[in-house]
């Protein structure tokens, strides 16, 4: 007879550490309950329905799992559902005086479970629901902390955010939807903000003097040809484009060195702003940051001729077009890592719209209003 295992936590949210107790409980008994229970004692930030809710999108991908609430002690519920073992995971000395003593209470109740204590794993001990929480009050990343449903529920509640993406192929015209849809947001009375990614490398280039950033631009001078670096000590982006977009190796090596600096201004540009976020940025797939956006990303098509008429409007030569477009995915390839990261992440949605023709209000009007709906977004809430 199979033994009947429950692994019991308040889960105010769940965490990556609690998902990893999980994985390895299943790979020891093969079934598992997970609880998500309720301490009298403890005020949480989230309801009893929203913790279990969470628990269970954040687990819908592992079979031979159960997720459950309950109330009142943990044996208790155990007992009179004929599970004989409790799982507790420890992250500390703290947590395992404090589970020991739990264990205790339990016993005394002479109802005959055991508990069997699982340790963190020493790469996520740091991690916790209060870290979490702390975390996403400062614009802190909780990607690595939290499943992105998790990310996405505290960003709403915490901050008042509701964080989109908008990304397609250069020439598709990403900045005039965005546009559009700041402006069916302000007239529908939803605050919203457009933070364009591109903008704040170009600041990192050529305006940002903390040391953090003038050591940057003297590494990409040393990196990629001295002559880039200005006598004001800014990089000229124009020669650094057109090192950049003929040489795709060189292109990832100067991405890998901006990545942090540019991660640290855009929460920055996003702390405190409350309502619709919206990132423009044509490399959302390529740099695997649709996490920032919790995989919910709007991907701008074109066709060939708009896109042509566009990019020579702006001062492209045809080999300065070919190169910019050879060093980005295609529209099809964007569309697939997208979508491979809301399987792998279970979580996120793309929303697609052509935009060749700007004569499309009647579409962006539609794409807004399901953006809305999705995100769940309520005027009273911000």
């Amino acid at each position: 007879m199979k033994k009947k295992v429950i692994y019991g936590f308040s889960g105010d949210p769940i965490t990556k550490g609690h998902i990893d107790v999980i994985e390895r409980a299943l790979a020891v008994f093969g079934e598992l309950i997970v609880g998500i229970g309720m301490n009298p004692a403890k005020k949480y930030f989230l309801s009893l329905e929203e913790r279990r809710i969470l628990a269970e999108e954040s687990l819908k991908s592992y079979e031979n799992i159960k997720v459950i609430s309950f109330r009142g002690l943990l044996v208790d519920y155990a007992y009179e559902n004929g599970i004989n073992t409790v799982i507790r995971g420890i992250r500390n000395n703290e947590d395992l005086n404090y589970e020991v003593m739990l264990y205790q209470i339990g016993k005394s109740q002479q109802l005959n479970i055991d508990t069997i204590f699982f340790p963190s794993s020493q790469e996520l001990s740091h991690i916790s629901s209060g870290a979490s929480k702390a975390l996403q009050l400062e614009q802190g990343l909780i990607h690595e902390y939290v499943p992105l449903c998790v990310k996405q529920k505290l960003e709403q509640k915490l901050s008042k955010q509701y964080i989109i993406s908008i990304t397609g192929l250069i020439g598709s015209g990403k900045s005039f939807i965005s546009n559009k849809l700041l402006e069916i947001a302000s007239y529908s009375n939803i605050e919203a903000y457009v933070v364009d990614i591109d903008k704040i490398g170009h600041q990192i280039l050529g305006s940002l003097e903390q040391p953090l950033y003038v050591e940057l631009r003297n590494k990409i001078a040393n990196t990629f040809g001295k002559e880039l670096l200005l006598s004001d000590g800014f990089i000229d982006r124009k020669q650094l484009g057109k090192i950049l977009f003929s040489n795709k190796q060189l292109l990832d090596e100067f991405n890998l060195l901006i990545y942090k600096p540019l991660l640290l201004r855009l929460r920055r540009e996003i702390y405190g702003k409350k309502g619709l976020i919206i990132l423009d940025s044509a490399l959302i797939a390529e740099s695997e940051m649709g996490y920032l956006s919790n995989n919910n990303i709007v991907l701008v098509d074109v066709d060939k001729e708009s896109q042509n008429k566009r990019l020579n409007n702006r001062g492209y030569t045809t080999e300065q077009i070919e190169n910019r477009l050879n060093s980005q995915y295609t529209f099809e390839l964007k569309e697939k890592m997208i979508s491979d990261s809301i399987a792998r992440d279970n979580h996120g949605i793309i929303w697609k719209i052509n935009n060749s023709s700007d004569e499309n209000d009647e579409q962006i009007k539609e794409l807004f209003s399901n953006i809305i709906q999705t995100l769940n977004i309520k005027t009273e809430d911000l």
